[in-house]
């Protein structure tokens, strides 16, 4: 998915190493999400939550945006032609509806519900992301992981994982990326991370065992879950520092209740990030644009999409300036 805001605004990122704190201590930080249009006549909005001036990153995880449940027939959809994207990885993940993906590696593949699809766009790759035309609703979340600076001008990749669910304590678990509840995905990744879409059955409370080295979200899609002493709304995306060694869920409806949960140590790198584009400095970004611009053998070609390229927005005019996580409390 692009990022298709209209202004092109650019954050320099910057995640602070967090000071561990004892488990029992584990506080939770609500993050609120803002709606963004994707662009065109019946823009499909959508819920970013990261990044934001309260918390850039957790983990390497550096951009969420949650959407739906869309009618197709009233919001349009999906629709993104091809855009480019560098010193990333996307994940896609759909609670229901389906979308066509075709990238420069050749790839040609369906996003459906449970099943997760990752692109690598290291040095550079584009893609395509269509909703299908038999997509009555759509539902599901796109996430972006940052690439650390070894890896980040790493060759184009794509990988798909359709994982088994878990089932513990009144939960369903579907764990896409790392380690949790007795799965482990198999999916390669460039720093530790974790990602699994968890429903909590009415009136169940959870208790994951989890790594303290991690940083952790929790972005509720339904309903509202307790997550240690505070509540979470649909959209809100709880954060807890480093240093719990479990997360407890309860679920106080008599509804079920989806989230995501993303996590992985705290990304001690300052990264660029504007429009698609992830890296390290200004020029870093310019040049991506340039190359972009002049249809450079960078990203390569989709050759069977029915359109053109998505062009990129105008460059802030400006230098991009440091933004960084708030300080560990």
């Amino acid at each position: 998915m692009s990022n298709a805001e209209t202004d092109g605004a650019a954050l320099r990122c910057g995640a602070l190493v967090e000071v561990d704190r004892p488990a029992e201590a584990a506080e939770v930080d609500v993050l609120s999400a803002r709606d963004v249009p994707l662009g065109g006549p019946r823009a499909m909005r959508v819920r970013r939550t990261l990044p934001q001036r309260a918390r850039t990153l957790i983990g390497a995880w550096c951009f969420a945006d949650h959407y739906g449940p869309h009618e197709v027939a009233v919001s349009g959809g999906m629709n993104m032609p091809p855009h480019p994207h560098t010193g990333l990885q996307t994940v896609s993940w759909l609670f229901s509806g389906e979308v066509e993906h075709r990238d420069t590696l050749g790839t040609h593949a369906l996003i459906r519900p449970g099943e997760m699809n990752l692109m690598t766009g290291g040095h550079g790759i584009a893609h395509s992301e269509v909703s299908t035309p038999d997509t009555a609703v759509l539902h599901g979340v796109q996430l972006w992981v940052a690439l650390p600076e070894q890896h980040r001008r790493t060759a184009r990749d794509f990988q798909h994982h359709v994982p088994e669910p878990a089932h513990a304590d009144g939960a369903v678990i579907k764990v896409f990326l790392g380690s949790l509840a007795g799965r482990t995905s198999p999916v390669r990744t460039f720093t530790p991370l974790l990602g699994a879409e968890i429903v909590v059955e009415p009136r169940a409370t959870l208790t994951l065992a989890v790594d303290t080295t991690f940083e952790h979200g929790l972005l509720v899609d339904s309903g509202d879950i307790r997550l240690a002493d505070t509540v979470l709304r649909p959209a809100e995306l709880g954060y807890v520092p480093r240093g719990a060694d479990t997360l407890t869920m309860v679920n106080e409806t008599d509804a079920p209740v989806r989230a995501v949960l993303i996590g992985g140590p705290p990304f001690g790198e300052e990264i660029v990030m504007w429009w698609n584009f992830v890296g390290r400095s200004h020029e870093d970004v310019v040049q991506a644009r340039e190359d972009w611009e002049a249809a450079s053998d960078r990203f390569g070609v989709i050759e069977d999409f029915p359109g053109g390229p998505l062009p990129a927005p105008a460059l802030p005019n400006a230098v991009i300036t440091p933004r960084r996580n708030p300080p560990a409390r």
